[in-house]
């Protein structure tokens, strides 16, 4: 359970850094994203889902990290 609250904690500090580097920034991409049709948000997010899983399956099943 401390990992996990550690993990989720890690994540919005990560999520939370465009935000506070470049406030304008995130805004205009923001906009850009509010445009793109829903078909390609669903590849990007089945695309990152994937990247996701597989870093996850190397740290924990492969000797790389540790």
């Amino acid at each position: 359970m401390k990992t996990l609250i550690t993990l989720i904690g890690l994540v919005l500090i990560f999520e939370g850094l465009p935000y506070v580097a470049s406030p304008e920034a995130m805004q205009r991409w923001l906009k850009q994203l509010s445009e793109m049709k829903p078909d390609n948000l669903r590849i990007m997010g089945i695309f990152a889902m994937a990247a996701g899983f597989f870093l996850c399956y190397l740290a924990r099943r492969s000797g790389l990290f540790g």
